[in-house]
């Protein structure tokens, strides 16, 4: 069962790793896909990379070693970069929605709008919102004390699962969580709703049927990529809330964590 779950783990990363690689250095190479698409998608490339990194390598080495030990700086690092490309991944998905919302609304006006400055102003922007997000909670699990001998029942430092380590009062820490998660939540999902509910009405007004289809495979990848990482997302959480197992909480931890990525890149593709 080690060997099976080690030899999957390894095949879903490097397929994702290589994958979104390509991706990156296909947008380099050819001046042909130096738009803002593309640009952001090698930006979501990037993110998913180091989302997977974060905890993925760790795990290998876990079932490999058999080693189960992890030190307190290295769980408080990986629960940070977790966060911040986490965060990225979403806000990556906002932006992207505010291209297509862009290119299909406001089509005379999206070569001067989004220019490149303001595609690197935007990318910037995410990742500065996304590493400050992580500070809150990465700031306030450093005054907590925990017990001995404690066990996290993940393949990584999942925060929550950390929480409940915790031998001191984590009143504070579960509102910091909360509150930063509910809303940057709130943040993505409207800004994604708002630039497709323009989206969708512009299509219908469209009189084609020719060009309702072009306009919507502008943007259908993204939508795809929006459904898959959410719906993961949601199943994930409500698993988590239903259930008690920690082998189920595991199973959904490594959905959210690999297959995710592996179905966004294969829908972009």
């Amino acid at each position: 069962m080690q060997s099976l779950l080690f030899g999957l783990l390894l095949s879903m990363y490097l397929v994702t790793g290589l994958g979104n690689l390509l991706i990156i250095l296909a947008t380099i190479s050819d001046s042909h896909l130096h738009t803002p698409m593309y640009f952001f998608l090698s930006s979501l490339s990037l993110a998913d990379i180091g989302f997977t990194s974060t905890t993925i390598p760790k795990a290998l080495r876990k079932i490999q070693t058999q080693s189960r030990v992890i030190t307190f700086a290295g769980c408080i690092s990986q629960i940070c970069f977790f966060f911040v490309f986490g965060c990225q991944d979403n806000l990556l998905m906002t932006v992207m929605a505010y291209d297509c919302f862009m290119a299909i609304c406001h089509p005379l006006h999206y070569v001067s709008i989004m220019n490149p400055r303001l595609c690197q102003l935007m990318a910037l922007g995410s990742w500065l919102i996304s590493i400050l997000g992580s500070l809150p909670d990465t700031l306030t699990i450093l005054r907590l004390s925990f017990c001995t001998n404690r066990e996290i029942p993940q393949f990584f430092c999942d925060l929550p699962e950390v929480l409940k380590l915790a031998c001191s009062d984590t009143l504070i820490n579960n509102v910091v969580l909360y509150s930063v998660t509910i809303i940057l939540d709130i943040f993505h999902l409207t800004g994604i709703l708002l630039s497709y509910s323009q989206i969708f009405c512009s299509i219908l007004r469209i009189s084609s049927d020719r060009g309702k289809y072009k306009a919507f495979s502008t943007c259908g990848s993204h939508l795809l990529v929006v459904s898959l990482f959410y719906g993961t997302s949601l199943g994930v959480y409500f698993n988590s809330v239903a259930t008690s197992s920690s082998r189920m909480s595991l199973m959904a931890s490594v959905m959210y964590t690999m297959v995710t990525p592996c179905s966004t890149l294969s829908s972009i593709v």
